[in-house]
């Protein structure tokens, strides 16, 4: 969980400095639209294996055997094996097959920038989130996808019927293209929020969820009084920055990013206007809730203590809530079992804030680049129809979810899926040998984008609990806007991104320190006059003037 967190935050920063280059295009041909569906035309040359006349729900087959190469992100929980199941799916049904270059998590973003920068970037470079292709667009090593989008018809049908153009748009680059294919969900993705220890509460006399973060924070002293506890609250993820996962759960609720998901671009809606996160009013608010936390004694005020040392005390009963997502929960009854000391617990819906009822909006999630030099290949269009079927067609995904009827799972006739006696995936088939992903390939980030993006895919793979508590999070929440594109052209970015940077850093020291009591909130006027010393005016300047271009065109 640790590895997937780190690279989502690493994202949040890319992404604040996304569309800001200028692109080289290559293709089967010379033409260059920038236009939805593309204006590039591939020709018979570069269209072995495809399909005469490939459609939106049809399943791909490749006419003859083609061959994709591929950067495989190979994930410790699941280490590759050439003899998985997927791999010969595959190669049974629709005619393909890979030359893997594997790279193991650990290693993942390094060796992919060092493949793509000395030019031996694969066709198909997997795990990528969006904002993390802006780094290699101005290489040329990169395929402008969206001119070729006409011959991806699932992808396209997706982007329509669930709204999602606005949102893609927003990847375009400084010529008006894009360059990466995201994952697409059809709802938004909730996982995030606070473990409690139910027999704690229930012993403070509190017996319901708390409606606003405010009764949250009270609730938590009457858990601390009720069983004597040192700290109340005591949380995880907290190692690299300060309550990273709680504050980004938080923010929506106070119209700001924060923790993993802080950014130092905040869009404005009322003034459609920029603003420098870190020293609004808004971003104060948060930090001054959080920091009460603290002060009233309700939360542990170590910061820096690693998620075992955090998971720990609370399966021990030293402490009553933990942050905690739709996985983690089943990892913490795990470990309290395995200690003895099993106990009842669950999610708290997400409490409302001082902005209102708010989650984040984004339904674009990690995906995949294709490499500039497959436009040049024999089989061009027979791997972008693969990848099309493959990541957005709902046969498609749900082979890449379940794996194979009648092998992995079953299906009944009112379309409920259910896991071989002998497969398990996250907890839902306790006790049986086998594993969707290790043993089989499926359910793999790698050929699945999204973990699903319908619906009922998403939801097919939650238990009972995990799927109510997300319906009943997006039954009351509302989506905040999606930020918009500032378009920054390359000269901007590599002015801006050094003092990006220096900025960040300087907002995430002193938020830990205004957190802890280290720094009183009474400074925060000195605070927002250093932030400011740094560069923060010329850097919201910036991204203005270039924003206000992309009104202008």
């Amino acid at each position: 969980m640790r590895n997937i967190r780190r690279r989502t935050a690493a994202v949040a920063t890319l992404a604040t400095l996304a569309l800001a280059l200028t692109a080289c295009s290559s293709g089967g041909d010379d033409d260059k639209g920038s236009s939805d569906g593309g204006s590039a035309t591939i020709d018979a040359a570069h269209s072995k294996g495809a399909m005469a006349d490939f459609k939106a729900g049809e399943t791909f087959k490749a006419t003859e055997p083609v061959d994709f190469t591929m950067l495989y992100r190979d994930h410790p929980n699941y280490p590759v094996k050439n003899d998985w199941s997927i791999f010969q799916q595959l190669k049974a049904n629709q005619n393909v097959s890979f030359k893997r270059t594997d790279v193991p998590l650990a290693d993942w973003d390094k060796k992919k920038a060092l493949l793509i920068g000395a030019g031996d970037t694969p066709e198909i470079v997997s795990v990528t989130y969006p904002g993390q292709e802006t780094q290699f667009v101005s290489g040329g090593q990169i395929l402008p996808v969206s001119d070729y989008i006409k011959y991806m018809p699932n992808f396209e049908q997706k982007i329509k019927d669930w709204g999602l153009q606005a949102e893609l748009d927003t990847h375009r680059q400084a010529d008006g293209k894009y360059y990466i294919l995201p994952g697409v969900r059809e709802v938004p993705d909730v996982q995030y929020s606070v473990v409690v220890n139910d027999a704690m509460w229930k012993k403070a006399g509190i017996t319901s969820d708390p409606a606003t973060w405010d009764e949250f924070a009270q609730d938590l002293v009457k858990v601390k009084q009720a069983n004597g506890l040192k700290y109340a609250f005591s949380d995880r993820w907290t190692d690299t920055t300060t309550l990273g996962a709680f504050l980004q759960t938080l923010s929506p609720s106070f119209n700001t990013s924060a923790g993993w998901g802080y950014s130092n671009t905040w869009f404005n809606q009322d003034t459609k206007k920029f603003e420098l996160t870190g020293i609004t009013d808004n971003y104060k608010q948060l930090v001054t809730y959080a920091a009460g936390l603290v002060s009233s004694g309700a939360m542990d005020p170590e910061i820096t203590q690693s998620d075992d040392q955090a998971t720990q005390k609370f399966i021990s009963g030293q402490s009553a809530a933990i942050s905690g997502n739709t996985q983690e929960i089943t990892s913490y009854r795990s470990k309290a079992k395995d200690a003895g000391d099993s106990f009842s617990m669950h999610m708290i819906t997400l409490p409302d804030g001082p902005a209102g009822n708010y989650i984040a909006g984004g339904r674009l999630s990690s995906g995949l680049m294709i490499s500039s030099a497959a436009a040049k290949d024999p089989h061009f269009k027979a791997l972008l129809q693969y990848i099309d079927w493959q990541y957005y067609s709902d046969q498609g995904i749900e082979f890449a979810q379940w794996g194979v009827e009648g092998q992995t799972y079953t299906k009944s006739s009112d379309g409920k899926r259910t896991l071989a006696k002998d497969v398990d995936w996250n907890g839902l088939n306790p006790g049986a040998k086998k594993q969707l992903n290790a043993d089989f390939g499926y359910s793999n980030g790698v050929f699945l984008l999204a973990n699903g993006s319908t619906k009922d895919l998403l939801q097919s793979v939650m238990s009972d609990e995990t799927k109510k508590w997300t319906n009943e999070v997006l039954a009351k929440k509302k989506v905040l806007p999606v930020q918009p594109a500032a378009q920054l052209n390359e000269d901007e970015l590599e002015q801006t991104s050094l003092v990006d940077s220096q900025i960040k850093d300087a907002v995430m020291a002193a938020t830990a320190k205004f957190i802890t009591g280290q720094t009183p909130l009474s400074d925060w006027d000195k605070y927002v006059a250093q932030i400011k010393g740094l560069g923060a005016d010329q850097l919201i300047d910036t991204y203005n003037t270039a924003y206000q271009r992309t009104q202008d065109k």
